[in-house]
Formats: structure tokens, sequence, C-alpha cells
């Protein structure tokens, strides 16, 4: 499987062979961001919880998801390539972020938002 630096310069070579980098600011980047993750959205709208649990059994509804879930991947990548961000090292401070914040004991089985990160 691919490292995500592998990934930001397989796309940062795909950019410049097109010219594109022009095109790669962040604003259009996050807003390319939104509108695959947008398009990802509408795979599962009007989906029961059940269907969207199995929607990966349906090759043809599978596929669709798989595409639209690479689309909003790269993109993050590439957004994080172009701003200097490690996406690893954010993802893994997030997570430990979350931990301190949701503890597992208070909020064992509950969907309720912790408090303002002070």
């Amino acid at each position: 499987m691919p490292e995500i630096p592998d990934l930001a310069q397989r796309l940062r070579d795909f950019a410049a062979a097109r010219d594109w980098e022009q095109f790669h600011t962040p604003k259009n980047l996050a807003m390319a961001l939104a509108g695959e993750a947008g398009e990802l959205l509408a795979e599962f709208q009007w989906l029961t919880p059940e269907e969207s649990r199995a929607v990966m059994s349906d090759p043809e509804a599978g596929t669709r998801v798989r595409r639209e879930m690479a689309d909003v991947f790269l993109y993050l990548v590439r957004l994080s390539d172009v701003l200097g961000v490690d996406l690893a090292e954010s993802a893994l401070a997030k997570l430990t972020e979350n931990d301190r914040r949701y503890d597992a004991t208070a909020f064992h089985g509950s969907a309720r938002k912790a408090p303002p990160i002070t």
C-alpha cells in the first residue's frame, strides 16, 4: 500500500504534467474536496441505516462509493501537500486530542459532544 508522501508526490507530478499547479490553490482544493465529499454523501442519500451498511455488497454502488472515497482522499492529500501539512501526523495528534476530550468511561455509548477545547 502506498504511503501518503508517495501519493502526494504522484499527485504533484500529475498536476505538474498538466500545468495544473496554478489551479491547485488551497481554496480551490478545499472547494473540490467539499464537492467530492458531497458526491460521496449522495451515494448514501435516502438509504436506510441497514442499506448504508450493506452498500459495498452491491457491485455497482460499491464501485461508486470506492471512487468517491478515493476522490475525497486524493484531494485531501493534495491539499495537505500544498499547505505543507503532515496529514498522518495531524491525524495522530487529533486522535490523541479526542482521546483526552472523550473519556471512554464518560462517553461510552453516548453521541453527545465534548465540551469546547480550552
